[in-house]
């Protein structure tokens, strides 16, 4: 399948992670107590990845990711297998709304940070390209390089400078794109919960040393730093979440504080927006992308629950939307995965493709 700039992200896309079915629960868990071996648990993940894989493709999205099956979270996965880094348990959790706490688990800053040429993502992908066989564009999904600026990770005693940490986040992740180029990517996303953050009154996860314009400034110089010397074909976004935990949700926020640096300057082809409730503000900081910039992929349908939007509702939406920025810039998806970690969002399987079906059909209608 060939892409182009006028294809990538699709007018039906999605964010990526996908319902653990229960399968795959119980094989992990049977993996932790020493039942299965590890070879065991990835002939399931390979099953299961397949299973969704043909059936994204028979609700008839262009776009195909593994669901994130081979992961416990979006982010710490790949975040641990960079050199510099490793997972462990914390004394707590993150807070999200209503009370509930996250499972406990976090990455710490542990080295010089450097790409592990060996990292496991990159053998995932290459299985799940050859498994895709060309019937869609796979996507692959990775943390951005903001989301090791959230606090508690850099170890001050390794980078007293927060810029030489950001420097050496900025050349690992060249060296992660270019690995990913290398075995097949040509659409590649990051999620992003920290630049989200940081157009929230008060920043989450930040230990509170800097100003807000400096970490905006930094957050843009690190993603552009990152993909100066992309390769001209591969295709970026970049998706903006303001957490997504078992259907709750950290933090709010209108996206007029970060639009004139981040959405205006982000030398990415796309941006997915959250938009799916009254937490992520109006529309009018859209008007800060460029004219025949990135494409804005409106998150208007939530993951969080199963009970599908109004039609009238979101073709009105998207409309509003239209106000500030050609509809020909404009996608529609998900404003988030439907299990950012392991666990998952309150809904079944089957309402989470009626969701991405009804996506799909929208968009025929939208753009005909």
């Amino acid at each position: 399948m060939t892409t182009s700039i006028k294809t990538i992200p699709f007018r039906a896309d999605h964010v990526g992670s996908l319902l653990r079915p229960e399968r795959l629960h119980q094989a992990r868990k049977q993996f932790k107590e020493g039942d299965i071996t590890k070879e065991g648990l990835r002939q399931v993940e390979n099953e299961e990845i397949k299973r969704v894989v043909e059936k994204q493709i028979e609700v008839g999205l262009e776009v195909v990711s593994d669901g994130e099956f081979r992961r416990t979270w979006f982010h710490l996965d790949f975040m641990e297998h960079f050199n510099g880094f490793e997972g462990y348990v914390p004394d707590q959790g993150y807070q999200f709304a209503n009370g509930v706490e996250t499972e406990r688990y976090n990455v710490r800053n542990t080295g010089k940070i450097s790409f592990n040429p060996e990292h496991p993502f990159i053998k995932d992908f290459v299985e799940l390209n050859e498994l895709v066989g060309g019937r869609a564009v796979t996507k692959q999904t990775i943390p951005s390089p903001n989301q090791f600026f959230n606090a508690g990770i850099r170890n001050e005693n390794i980078y007293p400078d927060i810029e030489e940490y950001a420097n050496d986040l900025i050349k690992a992740y060249q060296d992660a794109i270019q690995a990913f180029y290398e075995a097949g990517v040509r659409y590649l996303q990051f999620d992003d919960v920290y630049i989200a953050g940081l157009s929230a009154p008060d920043i989450p996860f930040n230990d509170g040393q800097y100003t807000r314009d400096y970490l905006i400034d930094l957050a843009l110089r690190v993603v552009n730093g990152t993909l100066e010397n992309k390769p001209e074909d591969l295709f970026v976004t970049t998706h903006l979440c303001r957490g997504n935990y078992r259907s709750t949700w950290a933090f709010s926020g209108g996206y007029d504080i970060i639009a004139p640096t981040l959405l205006a300057k982000e030398k990415v082809d796309g941006f997915f927006l959250e938009y799916d409730d009254e937490r992520s503000g109006g529309f009018e900081p859209l008007k800060h992308i460029p004219e025949n910039g990135p494409r804005v992929v409106l998150g208007v349908i939530t993951s969080k629950n199963g009970e599908l939007e109004d039609r009238d509702t979101i073709l009105k939406r998207v409309e509003e939307a239209s106000q500030y920025i050609p509809l020909n810039q404009l996608c529609l998806s998900p404003q988030c995965g439907f299990a950012s970690t392991h666990h998952g969002n309150e809904l079944t399987e089957e309402e989470q493709w009626n969701k991405l079906k009804y996506i799909v059909d929208l968009s025929k209608e939208i753009w005909k």
